[in-house]
């Protein structure tokens, strides 16, 4: 599940302030390929993953990356949550299953139920109140496309419930801060395999909307912690998945207009994860740029 960087390649931690546009390196490393940069709920921290394994990072900088000790978790991946107290951060592992961990470190606890061996969880997102998580299930077939689709489950475990129900290929879901929407990206409007657009279900499954519709590929939308705004990942028309070491957009849906806060060199593991400081000013995003390139490109 670790990926690695490439010859001449870094990975660089930017703070983005989405009113002003300016941007901050927190950290940068020509070594190890990190990822998905959650928010702690004091503002004060990142979390990030790397090397199958989960560290933490002052939003101030530094120079070394604390380990989170995951108690002995099969490698993770960069599915990656903190609870609404910050106490428990919840994490998608090479077994396919979601576990919760403390973070003051102690015996960590599967949290999803076994449904096989050709069934995995992939976890977004938690709802405000921390009492239930948002994953996407995918679903092996042997040789044809798995089908993947939204769930939630308890995080004190017990019954998934199934929210979409179809063929067309769906990532990303995210709770809303009214913990009512769950957003999510889907291939259900798509012209073209792999054309991806932004939507939003609520939590009884009973309403779906569409959110963007353009040419490009968007994946990934967070919501701001007010819910007026979605910052997302947006691909290059033509794009198959969410691939790694493409050129993309940081994008903001305002009010329903939609505006680019920062081109890079990045995609998979960018902003896979909730990305919103707790103001809801700013955001926190992985570049990975190849020999002297900047992250960022403008």
């Amino acid at each position: 599940m670790p990926r690695y960087l490439l010859p001449e390649q870094s990975a660089e931690l930017y703070v983005l302030d989405v009113n002003t546009g300016d941007r901050r390196l927190v950290y940068r490393s020509s070594d190890v390929l990190f990822e998905a940069p959650n928010w702690s709920s004091d503002g004060q921290w990142l979390v990030i993953n790397a090397d199958g394994l989960l560290f933490r990072l002052p939003v101030s900088g530094g120079t070394e990356l604390e380990q989170i000790d995951l108690g002995g978790v099969p490698p993770i991946n960069n599915d990656h949550v903190l609870s609404p107290d910050a106490a428990t951060v919840y994490v998608s592992a090479a077994d396919g299953h979601i576990y919760a961990v403390p973070m003051a470190g102690g015996r960590p606890r599967r949290v999803t139920n076994d449904r096989g061996p050709d069934f995995a969880h992939y976890l977004h997102g938690i709802s405000p109140d921390g009492t239930s998580l948002a994953y996407i299930g995918l679903q092996r077939r042997g040789d044809q496309p798995p089908v993947t689709n939204v769930y939630l489950i308890p995080v004190a475990g017990g019954t998934d419930q199934q929210l979409t129900d179809d063929g067309f290929p769906d990532d990303g879901s995210e709770f809303g801060p009214d913990g009512r929407w769950i957003y999510f990206n889907s291939e259900r409007a798509a012209s073209a395999p792999g054309h991806s657009q932004l939507f939003r279900i609520t939590s009884d499954g009973s309403t779906t909307e569409q959110l963007t519709s353009d040419e490009r590929v968007n994946w990934f939308p967070h919501p701001s912690p007010d819910g007026t705004r979605i910052a997302y990942i947006s691909f290059p028309p033509g794009a198959l998945g969410h691939p790694p070491n493409v050129d993309v957009i940081v994008r903001l849906l305002d009010h329903g207009g939609i505006r680019d806060l920062v081109h890079l060199f990045g995609g998979q593991g960018t902003m896979n994860v909730p990305s919103w400081d707790p103001t809801g000013n700013l955001i926190a995003y992985v570049a990975y740029p190849l020999g002297s390139d900047k992250g960022d490109k403008e």
